[in-house]
């Protein structure tokens, strides 16, 4: 079995999103995304526990996809719009990660299994550290986002979460069978920092030689060939699949990490490093319960043309 994901889950039953009417969003920034035949895991898995091979393909239409994900600025205005409550909200409390707990937020409780992270009363959206930390920065991706949350947004903005085929066709760029979005060549704590993960020794030290402890401005680093920013690191991404693994016997899903009705994400985080979660690959993937926003969670959006 492979070591759990970075992300915690939370385990209950939010309350039913209220119905969200299309409405007039800001401009999301959409790229187009030629089709053809999409290029799916790989044969050369990192982690084949979860499923990450054989490489498959699949034809799909063409389509568009938000260059980055959606920025607190974005989400605010839906919130503006519709006077949603996301999960966390209606829940109290989310998950933050140790080195991000304000002193303000005082005793807390540490996932069994993860200890880095910590739940937190008060912790959402507009103050991803919970009370006493920093309000959310327009550029950066929102985050204690739940797939639930990520619908209701796509609802209002007229688009819908990706499959994973779209995810990582759209991750690769026309670039085909690489591991990352830029090629082949994979990040170190160094000298090579394509994207916002981890560089130190996780969970007590990130150096941020790539210039972020947390995360980043959505439209941070180099884009891809498609013009996409930060498809690996910075934010988990939510996908519109439930989390499922195909092949293993009941024996090995009961002993895998994902959660009972998990949904599908991509592309890793900030808290990702090679010596304990390495998903900032393409191919790779976690899952979460739709009701479970994280401080590395965030979304972004596809529509047809």
């Amino acid at each position: 079995m492979s070591k759990p994901c970075c992300s915690p889950a939370r385990g209950g039953i939010a309350a039913p999103a209220p119905e969200i009417a299309k409405g007039a969003p800001p401009d999301l920034g959409w790229c187009d995304i030629p089709g053809g035949t999409a290029l799916i895991g790989t044969d050369h898995p990192g982690l084949p526990a979860d499923e990450e091979g054989p490489l498959r393909r699949k034809r799909l239409k063409p389509f568009a996809m938000m260059a980055g994900a959606v920025t607190n600025a974005q989400f605010s205005a839906f919130v503006e719009a519709t006077g949603y409550t996301t999960d966390a909200e209606r829940f109290g409390w989310s998950f933050v990660f140790q080195h991000h707990v304000h002193a303000a937020a005082g005793a807390t409780q540490r996932v069994v299994g993860t200890e880095w992270w910590h739940r937190i009363d008060g912790a959402q959206w507009r103050r991803p550290d919970g009370p006493g930390g920093a309000d959310a920065d327009p550029d950066h991706p929102a985050v204690h986002i739940s797939w639930t949350d990520a619908r209701a947004f796509a609802a209002w903005a007229g688009g819908r979460l990706p499959t994973e085929a779209e995810w990582e066709h759209a991750a690769r760029g026309g670039l085909g069978d690489v591991p990352f979005v830029w090629g082949d060549a994979a990040p170190d704590d160094d000298s090579f920092q394509p994207c916002n993960i981890w560089q130190g020794r996780f969970p007590d030290l990130d150096t941020g030689r790539d210039g972020y402890i947390g995360t980043a401005p959505v439209r941070s680093f180099a884009p891809n060939g498609y013009g996409l920013f930060n498809m690996l690191g910075n934010v988990w991404e939510w996908t519109s699949e439930p989390a499922r693994l195909r092949s293993l016997s009941k024996a090995k899903r009961a002993a895998h990490h994902w959660p009972p009705g998990a949904k599908l994400l991509k592309g890793g985080s900030f808290l990702c490093h090679r010596s304990y979660c390495f998903r900032y690959r393409i191919a790779a993937r976690t899952g979460n319960t739709p009701d479970t926003g994280t401080a590395h969670q965030g979304f972004r959006l596809v529509r047809g043309l």
